[in-house]
C-alpha cells in the first residue's frame, strides 16, 4: 500500500477510537439502543410500500369492475341503462359516468341522484383530521412515499386519460389525490360503439388503514423508546457509577495514597464489574504490602550498611593518630574486611531487590532437581569440606525429581540450605539431604546435627538481614539475606520452605522445601 493511502478499515477503527474516547459510556449505552430503535421504526417505510400494494390491489379491482359495468351496460337496453347504472353505483360505492365516441358525457350517476362519491374540503375538518394530515404529511416525506396528481373534475371524456385508453380499447385506471389527502381511484372500460365507462371511488379506508397502522407502530415505538431509555439509564447507573467509584479510588492510589485509600470490592456484585472491583483492592492491598515491605526493606539496609560504615570510618580516623605499626596493620585488617563485608551487603542486597522482577519475566523450563543436587555435593566434596563436615545424598534410584523452573535460582536455593547447614554442623558432623516425590510434589529435607532453630526463631529466619549465627563464628560473615532469597525463589516457582525439629535426634534443623512436580516428572 502506498504511504499516502489510507485503509477504511483503519479511518473506522480511528473513527470508533475517537467516538470512544470523547464520549461517555452513558451516552454511548444510550446510542447504542436508540439506534436499534431506529431499526424499528423503519416499520413506517413498510406501511408506505403497504399502502402501495394495497393501491394496486384497488386499482386492479376497479378495473375488473370497469369491464364488468361496461359488459353489463352493453347487454341492456338505453331504457334500462339508467336504472341499471343507479343499481351498479349503490352496489359498488363508485360514481360512474358514461361517455361517447366523442367524449361527451353521457350519463352520470350523481346526476341520477346516487351522490355516493363526495371531496371532503379539508379546511372544513376538525383539528384532530389536519393533525392527522400534518402527520401523514410528514411521514411520507420522510419515507419518500410518491406523490399522487391532484384530482380535478373534468366534463368532457377525453381530459380523463383513463377514458382516452378506453377509447383506444384498453382498459386503464389512475390513482389521484384528493384535497384531503385520501386517494381516489378512477378507471375506464371500452365499450363496443366506442363509448366509454369510467368509475370513480374516494378510497378513504385506505388511508384510515394505513393511520391505524401507523399509530399502532408509533405507540409501540414510543413505549419501546421510554423503556429502552430508563433499561439504558438503569444500565448506566449500575456500570458507570461502580466504574466511577474504582476509578476515583485508582487515581487516589496513583497519587501516592495507596495507605489511605480503601477500593471498593462490591461484594454484592457477582459479575464482571464486581470482579474487576475485587482485583482493584486486592491490587491496591498488595501494592501497599509492597510499599511497607520497599521501605522496611530500606530502612533495613540503611540499618545494615551504617555498621560496618560506622566501623570504617573509626578505623580510618585511627590511622591517622596511631603510629605503632602493629595497630596499623590491625586497622588495615579491620578496613578490609569492612570493606568486603560492604561488598557482599551490596551484592546481596542488589540479588534480593531484584529477584522479583527476574523471577516475574524468567522462563520455566524443566529441571531436574535430583541431578542437580547430586552434581553440587559431588563438586563440593572434590573442593573438600571444612572441618571433616560429611554430606549425604539420597533419592529414588532410578527416577527423575523434574520441576518446571529456572535452574540457577533453584540451585542458588539448595546452595543456601547447604551454606546454613555447613555453618551449624559440628566438626566431623553429617549433613543428610533427600529427595522424594510426594503428592504430586517434590519434597527436598536438608538436615544438620547442630543446635537447632527455635521455635519462636523459625519464621524470623526467613526475614531480611535477619542472621542467628553460631557463636564460633566471625561477625559479619553472612549478610543475613541468604534464607531471605532462598524463600523468594521458591514462593516464585509456587513452592514453600519451612524449619522443622528433627524428629530423630534431639538437636539439629531441618529445612524442608516443597515444589510442584512437572507433568511427567
Amino acid at each position: 500500500m502506498a504511504p499516502d493511502t489510507v485503509s477504511p478499515r483503519s479511518e473506522g477503527s480511528d473513527l470508533a477510537l475517537r467516538w470512544s474516547g470523547r464520549v461517555s459510556l452513558t451516552r454511548r449505552i444510550l446510542a447504542v439502543n436508540i439506534f436499534a430503535l431506529l431499526l424499528l421504526a423503519g416499520g413506517f417505510f413498510y406501511l408506505d410500500s403497504y399502502r402501495v400494494r394495497i393501491l394496486d390491489n384497488r386499482t386492479e379491482q376497479a378495473m375488473r369492475e370497469a369491464r364488468l359495468i361496461a359488459e353489463a351496460l352493453q347487454a341492456v337496453t338505453p331504457k334500462l341503462r339508467d336504472p341499471l347504472i343507479v343499481q351498479l353505483a349503490q352496489d359498488t360505492g363508485t360514481r360512474i359516468r358514461l361517455f361517447g365516441p366523442d367524449g361527451k358525457l353521457i350519463v352520470d350517476s350523481r346526476a341520477l341522484g346516487k351522490r355516493n362519491f363526495q371531496l371532503l374540503d379539508p379546511d372544513k375538518d376538525d383539528s384532530g383530521q389536519r393533525i392527522a394530515r400534518f402527520l401523514d404529511a410528514g411521514i411520507d416525506t420522510v419515507v419518500g412515499a410518491v406523490r399522487a396528481p391532484l384530482y380535478r373534475e373534468h366534463n368532457e371524456g377525453r381530459d380523463w386519460p383513463d377514458v382516452r385508453t378506453a377509447q383506444s380499447g384498453h382498459a386503464a385506471a389512475t390513482v389521484w389525490r384528493a384535497p384531503d389527502r385520501t386517494p381516489v381511484i378512477t378507471a375506464a372500460a371500452p365499450m363496443l360503439d366506442g363509448a366509454a365507462v369510467m368509475t370513480a371511488v374516494n378510497a378513504r379506508d385506505i388511508t384510515q388503514t394505513v393511520r391505524v397502522e401507523r399509530y399502532r407502530l408509533s405507540l409501540v415505538l414510543l413505549t419501546v423508546t421510554i423503556v429502552s431509555i430508563l433499561v439504558s439509564l438503569f444500565l448506566a447507573r449500575t456500570i458507570v457509577r461502580p466504574l466511577r467509584r474504582l476509578a476515583r479510588a485508582a487515581v487516589r492510589v496513583r497519587l501516592g495514597r495507596a495507605r489511605e485509600v480503601v477500593v471498593p470490592r462490591l461484594p454484592a456484585r457477582k459479575d464482571e464489574i464486581g470482579m474487576l472491583a475485587r482485583a482493584l483492592s486486592d491490587m491496591s492491598l498488595a501494592l501497599r504490602a509492597r510499599i511497607d515491605a520497599t521501605e522496611a526493606f530500606a530502612a533495613d539496609v540503611t540499618h545494615e550498611l551504617k555498621n560496618p560504615l560506622a566501623s570504617l570510618r573509626s578505623a580510618v580516623d585511627g590511622l591517622g593518630h596511631v603510629k605503632d605499626p602493629e595497630l596499623q596493620e590491625r586497622l588495615l585488617s579491620i578496613v578490609r574486611e569492612d570493606v568486603h563485608r560492604l561488598d557482599r551487603l551490596i551484592t546481596d542486597i542488589s540479588e534480593a531487590s531484584r529477584l522479583d522482577a527476574q523471577l516475574s519475566r524468567a522462563k520455566f523450563e524443566p529441571v531436574d532437581v535430583g541431578t542437580m543436587i547430586e552434581g553440587m555435593v559431588t563438586q563440593r566434596r572434590e573442593r573438600g569440606i571444612e572441618r571433616g563436615v560429611r554430606i549425604r545424598f539420597d533419592r529414588p534410584a532410578g527416577e527423575r525429581l523434574i520441576v518446571s523452573g529456572e535452574g540457577a535460582r533453584l540451585e542458588r536455593v539448595f546452595e543456601n540450605l547447604i551454606d546454613n547447614a555447613l555453618s551449624f554442623s559440628p566438626d566431623s558432623g553429617l549433613i543428610a539431604i533427600a529427595a522424594r516425590p510426594l503428592d504430586g510434589e517434590l519434597e527436598v529435607v536438608v538436615e544438620d546435627e547442630g543446635p537447632g532453630v527455635p521455635e519462636d526463631a523459625r519464621e524470623a529466619v526467613f526475614r531480611r538481614f535477619q542472621s542467628i549465627r553460631p557463636h564460633s563464628e566471625a561477625f559479619g560473615q553472612h549478610s543475613g539475606l541468604g534464607l531471605a532469597i532462598a524463600r523468594t525463589i521458591v514462593e516464585g516457582h509456587q513452592g514453600a520452605i519451612e524449619v522443622r525439629d528433627r524428629k530423630d535426634r534431639l538437636s539439629g534443623a531441618r529445612f524442608v522445601v516443597r515444589l510442584p512436580l512437572a507433568e511427567g516428572g
